[in-house]
């Protein structure tokens, strides 16, 4: 390693020069990158509502559909309105009253139901069909354009409409993310470090990681927009600690080298040893989440995977090259470290370590009962603010046509018109069901299908299937939509076995399922994975219980707090949340434990190592927290998306509680299993009379 950062420190001006060049085609690959704005499309695809979504596009050509709702306006100005749309690129069909009769026909002489679906009072629906998915590109830039040539005289709601602004909002916030981030750090770094310049740099080394790791993921096609609004925040959290150590080992180096040239290449070699095994642990938590049957686990593990492996390369060429090039203007910013020194702390850590071991036991109660009754939503409506034009168009749909979800039933084409019959009138006496429409609904039974016009016709029945609307006034992701769902299709089942029932509320259905699963999974792959890291570093079969459970105790407390503060939180922050604290912040509870080692196999009592491993690691296990509290905390208080903005407040709340636990309560396990640890841990000195 030594002749590595040798190597290091005389290409230097090379690696500046490589690593800036670099920058060009990674920003080419991150701007090439498509972004994904669809939760729901990281399903499964072998699922029946992801098979008859597919269905959906590729036979009838109907890949999404939105319901546009006006108010005020007289039937002749409606249809004009209608035709707009129509033109509208991939819009394929617009259904109103219009497209079953002649406006002029008055509306009392259809069905109730058909009737009542498409007016209400001086309001009235119509149903927009587009020939492209609910969240491509095409569809999104349909809606805008709806929205446009309709001036605003339109509320156009659906899932299509969320998604196109979840994109607006997430590209309007993700920069200022970034800049919330690298301010507050450098705020942190600035404080606790010894130099006012130094920050800049590791920020400048993280930021060049930080796009070539967005540029490399043009090989996997696309991203999720939470991927890609997190990446660089999480990225320049959870790899600071490479930096800080490198310049901690550099300062020391300085010391016992002739040149800072020297110094700065042993300063490698130690950080290559520390760094690598520190990031192993942070990459196994991020690798768990591609166990994931939601692949949205994917998507972010492989990303942030990805970050932390360009982290540590950065760390260890581009970084050191930097402080050696402006190694003047960083001495001339040189300052005393404002942090205190906290060897009172140790000693009275040390000295109270049954108190605090008490302490441990008792809080795990509450924090246990907080953390299994802690509440979790999937409406994804709910993460995005009120004032947003879909949510409003949503909100308005419920309230004059008293509709929350539309499901879709494919039944077979070939399916009697009795059956057909019988099928929807048993749904339509389903609770929350409030109309069914479909060719044997549009027009009643004593009008024979022929008389709809042909269009309509061919865009609800494409000879192989045929389409009918289901309009619930309940919730999307509530227990009374999940209920009628299965109830549906129960009923379906009986009539037609080859019928598909898919929708909004079926795939969210199918994403609690799958997503319960998935926690217990990820939870099991993460802590299975990191113990066995932490028992072949330590070679230690009582340490990875022990440091583990320490850091699973934070993330209980973290999880656990909602509960107490009546918090919902979004699904997905239920399910990654706790394996990346746990794999970013057993860092520090592994650094402790290395200088306990050292202090214990040096002869040290066990009082003594503690203390000297408390009093040695306290410094950096506070700026690490720091920092990654830092790059996290702003823009979780920030950020109007709440899938995002729950997200980060949890890993910063949780990079502090692991914190206080690393420094509160992990001296006190070492304290009163030392004895055990010594026997069953290689390199540990047994433990002497105190």
């Amino acid at each position: 390693m030594k002749a590595f950062g040798k190597g290091i420190v005389k290409a230097r001006f090379i690696i500046l020069i490589v690593s800036i060049a670099l920058l060009v085609p990674s920003a080419i690959g991150y701007f090439n990158t498509r972004v994904n704005y669809d939760i729901l499309s990281y399903l499964p695809e072998d699922i029946e509502t992801m098979v008859g979504q597919q269905i959906l596009a590729d036979d009838f050509g109907t890949g999404a559909f939105s319901m546009c709702i006006v108010e005020g306006m007289e039937f002749k100005d409606v249809a004009k309105l209608k035709t707009k749309i129509e033109e509208v690129d991939h819009v394929k069909k617009v259904i109103w009253y219009d497209s079953v009769a002649d406006i002029s026909i008055p509306v009392e002489i259809f069905p109730d139901e058909t009737r009542e679906a498409f007016v209400n009072g001086d309001a009235t629906m119509m149903a927009v069909l587009f020939d492209t998915t609910m969240s491509s590109d095409e569809t999104m830039d349909a809606i805008e354009e709806i929205r446009d040539v309709t001036a605003g005289q339109c509320f156009v709601s659906g899932m299509s409409a969320v998604v196109t602004d979840t994109k607006n909002l997430s590209n309007k916030e993700t920069p200022i993310y970034v800049c919330l981030a690298v301010a507050l750090s450098v705020l942190v770094l600035a404080i606790s470090m010894d130099s006012f310049l130094v920050p800049l740099f590791f920020l400048l080394s993280i930021g060049m990681a930080i796009v070539y790791n967005l540029g490399t993921n043009i090989f996997m096609g696309q991203i999720s927009y939470i991927t890609q609004a997190l990446t660089a925040v999480l990225q320049l959290g959870v790899t600071m600690d490479y930096s800080i150590f490198l310049w901690h080992s550099y300062k020391e180096k300085q010391l016992e080298c002739d040149n800072k040239n020297d110094a700065m290449a042993e300063a490698i070699a130690a950080t290559i040893t520390s760094v690598v095994g520190s990031s192993i642990t942070t990459v196994a938590g991020f690798v768990a989440l591609c166990f994931m049957s939601f692949t949205l686990g994917l998507d972010l593990g492989v990303v942030m995977a990805k970050g932390v492996v360009f982290g540590v390369i950065n760390c260890v060429t581009v970084l050191p090259a930097m402080i050696l090039m402006f190694d003047k203007a960083i001495e001339k910013t040189s300052h005393k470290v404002f942090l205190p020194s906290f060897d009172k702390l140790s000693t009275f850590v040390t000295k109270h370590y049954k108190a605090l071991g008490v302490l441990f036991v008792i809080i795990w109660i509450p924090a246990i009962y907080g953390y299994t009754h802690t509440q979790v939503y999937y409406n994804l409506d709910q993460t995005l603010p009120k004032s947003l034009p879909s949510i409003q168009a949503n909100d308005k749909l419920n309230e004059l046509f008293d509709m929350n979800a539309t499901h879709v039933i494919l039944a077979d084409s070939n399916l009697s018109d009795k059956d057909m019959d019988m099928m929807l009138d048993e749904i339509k006496e389903v609770d929350g069901v409030k109309k069914v429409l479909g060719l044997n609904t549009f027009i009643g039974p004593l009008i024979p299908k022929e008389m709809i016009p042909t269009e309509l016709r061919e865009a609800l029945d494409n000879g192989e299937y045929q389409m009918v609307m289901i309009m619930s006034e309940y919730a999307v992701a509530s227990d009374e939509v999940n209920n009628q769902v299965d109830v549906i299709n129960a009923i379906m089942d009986k009539y037609d076995p080859k019928g598909m029932l898919i929708g909004e509320a079926p795939c969210t259905k199918d994403l609690i399922s799958i997503t319960a699963v998935d926690f217990k999974t990820v939870s099991i792959v993460s802590i299975g994975a990191i113990f066995i890291i932490i028992a072949l570093v330590f070679k230690s079969a009582s340490l990875p219980v022990i440091l583990v459970m320490v850091i699973e105790f934070a993330i209980f407390i973290n999880m656990g707090i909602p509960y107490y503060t009546n918090t919902e939180l979004p699904f997905i922050a239920s399910i990654v949340i706790g394996t990346i604290q746990l794999g970013a912040t057993v860092d520090y509870a592994i650094l402790m434990t290395n200088r306990y080692k050292t202090e214990r196999a040096a002869g040290k009592t066990k009082a003594e190592a503690v203390t000297i491993a408390h009093s040695t690691s306290i410094q950096s296990v506070m700026v690490s927290a720091l920092s990654f509290f830092a790059a996290t905390f702003g823009v979780g208080l920030y950020s109007n998306i709440d899938m995002i903005s729950s997200l980060c407040t949890l890993m910063a709340r949780g990079a502090i509680i692991s914190m206080f636990v690393v420094i509160f309560m992990l001296p006190s396990m070492y304290m009163i299993f030392d004895g055990l640890i010594c026997k069953t841990s290689k390199g540990f000195k047994p433990a002497k009379a105190d």
